[in-house]
């Protein structure tokens, strides 16, 4: 079992910059495929981006294509999100996620964070 701590969420302005964390702990973060969702105010949680065991293959959504980047700390058992030229359409509860398969639904990863605000103004 492993628990996500999210942190480093905030306000911004359009154009701006963030960097999202998720600290894990538990069993090694290492074994686990992480991946980052959100879910902007009335609507459906959503994948953002996943990365592999080692870091060497990410998977994003086309929406944050080039504007967000997904990376990995093993050693410090932490999982990154930089976001980039944000837009007020990426203000959402940002959530990471753990699990075993290179999925993009919900339904593939099993321990989740609690999440951390991101909001961005025109």
């Amino acid at each position: 079992q492993v628990q996500l701590v999210e942190s480093g969420g905030g306000w911004v302005q359009a154009g701006g910059s963030l960097r999202v964390s998720c600290a894990a702990s538990g069993r090694t973060v290492s074994d686990y495929i992480m991946g980052w969702f959100r879910q902007a105010p009335g609507k459906e949680r959503q994948f953002v981006a996943r990365i592999s065991w080692r870091g060497a293959s990410t998977y994003y959504t086309d929406s944050v294509k080039g504007r967000f980047t997904i990376s990995r700390d093993n050693a410090k058992s932490t999982v990154y999100l930089q976001m980039n030229s944000l837009k007020p359409e990426d203000t959402a509860v940002y959530y990471c996620a753990a699990g075993f398969s290179f999925g993009r639904e919900e339904k593939d990863y099993i321990y989740w964070g609690q999440g951390t605000q991101v909001t961005v103004a025109s």
